[in-house]
């Protein structure tokens, strides 16, 4: 069940869509007043004013964090740090530090953390995503968004921060890339501190262009977003009926010359549903099915580094700032020895004294603690985390959310499947320091650590053993060997190719390549007498 936490100006709508969903646990609101409306429109629905209070509540597993700004990466940690999963709405924290502590923690609790990005989720963004992955636009040129009211004026956040996150968001999404610079202005006029108007220009590694136009200083509403393409034009347009056109215009050269040649819009059919009932609907099956969530907290932590620089150049006078310059980027340190051919996501943290062969690629915030050696030509995914001092082979390939800790070691063409565990302590208690009580573990050459598997301390898995989705490895693992269940048992034997070989008493032979072995107790020999060396 969820708890909705602030239930005000937008509060509200969260409590409507997740009780018509069946979800609502309860509500949580400092302010007492609001408690009998909401007594009256949902019975017995508990209604809680302390939050840590609320908190404690075992009946309630996650929280949906419709709070002002400020108090979202608070709020969220506490959450976090007991036990509850955690929608929180834009913008996911105020500081790319904060956002990143938050995916750290999510990692560590294995919770799931969604970003109210609604748009995300809405039916004519879906579609217009997908016509841009089919190639129905062309080659993108431009974008650019309005997003203008006389709606609410704020006093705690200015208008870059209250309206652009959504356009950001979608920019993102549709580019799949991030801007490596950009430019802000905008005016204040109504209070001396805070914008009412700004203009974001980016500019992207691909060449395209975008702009982003917020105001809450406008006659009508207008929340607009134009994507041009070379052979088509999409207008998104959330306040008429028809809110997905295409046109599909051309440029055509006479006499040198460009000239528009329009051709009438084309309304694309949509099957609509409020995106907001959306939007937690898929934070429930995101909790439920054990999946990320489409606006996850490193979707919320890229729209963060984009208001953090945008929010640099309007504080400088609409200065141009390069984003791999931003705030936090440069924490990861010169020094460290990087081989030729080595390519490091800008989003990626790399201690000093970390050594990285040529050819090896880490992706997305990731983080290579002091002291590790990574070898030529890894593959190393999203939401890692590997050492301190931590060994890691050649070719291996390590999938998303992977902590190899201190006193693991990877031989060569180890494979490690999406949120496997590592462990170093054996029985670790948080109030008593077991650091010094490290066991090591090995994994040999060429295994394989299926997705979700748990390889406890202090053992060695041979030479091309195949552990098992799930699997809790508890004792050695002899080479070959097929490890699964809870403890891990031998259920078959694995070639040096990856399948599995049949078996024929102690004679197994492998169909895919033509291996043949012969199994002594649990050692596995090649051509009948060669031990696999």
């Amino acid at each position: 069940m969820v708890a909705v936490v602030g239930a005000g100006y937008w509060g509200k709508n969260l409590v409507r869509n997740f009780y018509s969903i069946g979800h609502l646990g309860c509500i949580c609101d400092g302010n007492e007043l609001l408690k009998a409306g909401y007594a009256d429109q949902y019975p017995q629905t508990e209604f809680f004013t302390d939050y840590d209070e609320m908190l404690r509540n075992d009946g309630i597993q996650a929280v949906a964090l419709a709070s002002p700004a400020i108090s979202h990466y608070e709020m969220a940690k506490q959450a976090l740090l007991n036990g509850k999963h955690v929608f929180v709405e834009k913008p996911l924290a105020l500081a790319t530090k904060d956002a990143e502590h938050l995916i750290e923690l999510t990692r560590q609790q294995k919770k799931v953390l969604m970003v109210g990005h609604i748009l995300q989720y809405h039916p004519a963004v879906i579609k217009l995503k997908a016509l841009v992955t089919n190639g129905e636009l062309g080659k993108l040129r431009y974008l650019y968004s309005n997003r203008l009211n006389m709606g609410k004026i704020r006093t705690e956040e200015n208008i870059l921060w209250s309206f652009a996150p959504h356009d950001i968001s979608v920019i993102l999404m549709l580019l799949d890339e991030m801007p490596d610079r950009l430019f802000t202005n905008g005016g204040n006029y109504l209070q001396e501190k805070i914008a009412d108007a700004t203009v974001t220009i980016l500019n992207f590694p691909s060449g395209v262009k975008a702009h982003i136009f917020v105001s809450w200083l406008h006659p009508f509403k207008e929340q607009k977003l134009v994507v041009v393409g070379d052979k088509k034009m999409a207008v998104f347009d959330d306040t008429v009926e028809n809110k997905l056109v295409l046109f599909p215009h051309k440029v055509e050269w006479q006499n040198r010359l460009p000239v528009a040649a329009k051709a009438e819009g084309e309304v694309v059919d949509l099957e609509m549903g409020e995106p907001l009932k959306a939007e937690c609907q898929h934070f429930i099956d995101c909790i439920l099915q054990h999946k990320t969530p489409r606006s996850d907290g490193n979707e919320g932590l890229r729209v963060l580094k984009v208001l953090t620089a945008s929010q640099e150049s309007l504080d400088q006078q609409g200065k141009m700032i390069h984003i791999t310059k931003a705030p936090h980027v440069d924490a990861k340190p010169s020094t460290s020895n990087f081989a030729v051919g080595t390519i490091v996501h800008e989003s990626a943290y790399i201690d000093d004294g970390v050594q990285l062969g040529s050819g090896t690629r880490i992706w997305h915030f990731s983080h290579v603690l002091k002291g590790s050696k990574i070898g030529e030509n890894c593959r190393i995914g999203q939401n890692v985390v590997i050492g301190p001092n931590a060994s890691i082979g050649r070719g291996c390939k390590i999938q998303n959310n992977v902590s190899i800790y201190e006193g693991v070691t990877l031989e060569d063409y180890v494979f490690c499947g999406p949120s496997m565990v590592f462990t170093n302590v054996f029985n670790p208690r948080c109030e008593i320091p077991r650091m010094g009580e490290l066991r090591p573990t090995l994994i040999k050459k060429g295994a394989s650590l299926g997705a979700n598997c748990t390889i406890v301390c202090g053992h060695m898995i041979g030479k091309y053993a195949f552990v098992g989705a799930g699997a809790v490895v508890t004792r050695d693992i002899p080479a070959h060997a097929l490890m699964v269940g809870n403890p891990a048992e031998i259920s078959g034997w694995m070639c040096r190719c990856g399948f599995k070989l049949d078996q024929k008493n102690d004679r197994l032979e492998c169909r895919a390549c033509g291996n043949r072995y012969q199994l002594k107790g649990e050692v596995l020999e090649k051509n009948m007498s060669l031990l696999i060396a």
